[in-house]
């Protein structure tokens, strides 16, 4: 599960200390050639920050708050308190607020019973719930979690094997 979602939303959490100016640089750069915003450039703790002490309105000065309160974070919690609260409070659709709730409400399991499959389909729920949601469109759950689990085989964290073993597995 841990994996699932650093490979999702934040593949170099435990090397950071709050902010990733590699990925706010691409983030920038990204959107700068969609014309739009297409891509975030926040990492987990960032997301915590945004999560517990900000308001979801997009403006530079709620990006620069969360960038303070990230070093703040780091520099109080440990990472593991940090992904604590991120897996425990991140929103994952079907009214599901972290990761146990999410287990229950989409698999009716436990978290610690989830496969691979199931765990990488959570991770990629982060970026757009209800949009990656297997209840509302199977197709795009399956496309995202195509792409978390490659990002977990890019990473290291799981096999090419295991990867194509938890494509093959149905979503029920």
């Amino acid at each position: 599960m841990v994996n699932a979602f650093i490979a999702a939303e934040d593949a170099d959490f435990f090397q950071h200390k709050g902010v990733d100016y590699k990925g706010i640089l691409r983030a920038i750069f990204k959107n700068f050639l969609a014309g739009r915003i297409v891509q975030g450039g926040s990492t987990i703790t960032q997301q915590v920050t945004k999560t517990f002490f900000l308001t979801p309105k997009r403006s530079l000065i709620r990006k620069l708050k969360e960038v303070a309160y990230a070093f703040g974070l780091e520099q109080n919690l440990t990472k593991e308190e940090i992904l604590a609260l991120y897996l425990n409070n991140i929103y994952l659709g079907n009214g599901a607020y972290g990761v146990e709730a999410a287990a229950d409400s989409y698999f009716n399991k436990r978290v610690e019973q989830l496969t691979l499959a199931e765990a990488a389909m959570m991770a990629g729920l982060v970026k757009a719930p209800s949009r990656y949601s297997p209840v509302n469109n199977l197709k795009r759950a399956k496309d995202r979690q195509a792409y978390v689990l490659t990002r977990m085989t890019e990473l290291g964290f799981i096999s090419q094997e295991q990867r194509e073993k938890a494509l093959q597995i149905p979503l029920k």
